[in-house]
């Protein structure tokens, strides 16, 4: 199978991002052909920074890399390399229909907020679409809450289809990420840039620890048992420690005589242990930066070679075909 994932450059990757979905992009990324961007058109319709930005990108790039994607079987590149993508979404976007944009989740919230929406936002489902089927993509890891933008692709696709009597495209289908990893905030709340609540995959140890001692926790008293599933500590603490190791520390919070300070410093312990390697590679790379521009031009060579096939497939079912 084919897989296609992309990931906005608006921040610094964070716990939530890993175990939601950078983790398993990387399972998925020993499969027939895999594509994986970093989505920096899409991010200009929120970052305008330019020097943020490409900060932004150059840290997603060493923080995929460093996590495990592997640009001998996976092909990681930059969005905006890729001219293909934009043209694509242009003749897309001739037969695409106001009311399936309306209906998209983005820009209705920000209506119904009273907030402006930019003609960006609006049609930002086009762009994915093009992003998507530009690779023949059969298969996009997705939330639960993205598989919209997969209908979407899917409308677009055959409409295009349909109207040049041709198929063209290849219709995706999406792979829904597993739910299983709950990722809550140093709050409590589900784990989100927006809610300023992250802790970084990449903190700085004692940034790191400042972090997990801040975590939200109740006021039960040292001395009394504790139940380790209503602990959003402990929820943490399961993504990164063996079962042996939950055993034990449920143990612990059962027994009583255990504060939260004591299952802080655990999760500290084993989140600082689990990214170590990660960490070292991260620090290897920032130190060659021409290492990771190599891996992305290497990238979009290979994605651009795929893309000019499908755009030129496009091109000629509507007319634009060279002679």
């Amino acid at each position: 199978m084919k897989v296609l994932s992309g990931i906005q450059p608006t921040g610094r990757f964070h716990w939530g991002n890993y175990f939601g979905a950078i983790r398993q992009y990387i399972a998925l990324q020993n499969n027939e052909q895999a594509f994986y961007f970093i989505a920096d058109l899409h991010a200009l319709t929120t970052v305008r920074e330019p020097q943020v930005l490409s900060g932004f990108v150059q840290d997603a790039a060493i923080d995929l890399l460093a996590l495990g994607l592997d640009p001998a079987k996976a092909t990681l590149f930059r969005q905006s390399d890729i001219p293909e993508v934009t043209e694509l979404t242009w003749l897309l976007m001739t037969v695409t229909q106001m009311h399936l944009l309306e209906k998209c989740h983005a820009y209705k919230d920000k209506k119904a907020k009273g907030i402006a929406a930019d003609a960006g936002l609006f049609t930002y489902p086009v762009l994915m679409a093009a992003d998507i089927i530009l690779y023949d993509s059969n298969v996009v890891p997705v939330g639960v809450d993205q598989v919209q933008h997969i209908e979407v692709t899917r409308d677009v696709a055959q409409r295009f289809n349909t109207i040049y009597n041709k198929e063209v495209f290849v219709l995706p289908e999406p792979h829904v990420l597993s739910q299983t990893a709950k990722v809550p905030g140093t709050d409590g709340e589900k784990m989100s840039k927006s809610y300023g609540n992250t802790i970084e995959i990449f903190e700085e140890p004692k940034k790191l620890r400042k972090k997990i001692m801040a975590i939200k926790t109740d006021s039960t008293p040292v001395e009394a048992p504790k139940d380790p599933e209503a602990c959003n500590v402990f929820t943490l603490y399961k993504l990164f420690a063996s079962q042996e190791q939950q055993d034990a520390l449920a143990a612990r919070y059962r027994s009583g005589g255990m504060g939260y300070g004591e299952a802080k410093q655990s999760l500290f312990d084993a989140a600082n242990a689990y990214f170590a390697e990660a960490r070292d590679r991260r620090a290897q790379l920032v130190a060659n930066p021409k290492q990771v521009e190599d891996v992305l031009q290497e990238g979009a060579r290979k994605a651009r070679a795929k893309g000019r096939e499908v755009l030129d497939r496009a091109r000629e079912a509507c007319g634009l075909g060279r002679t």
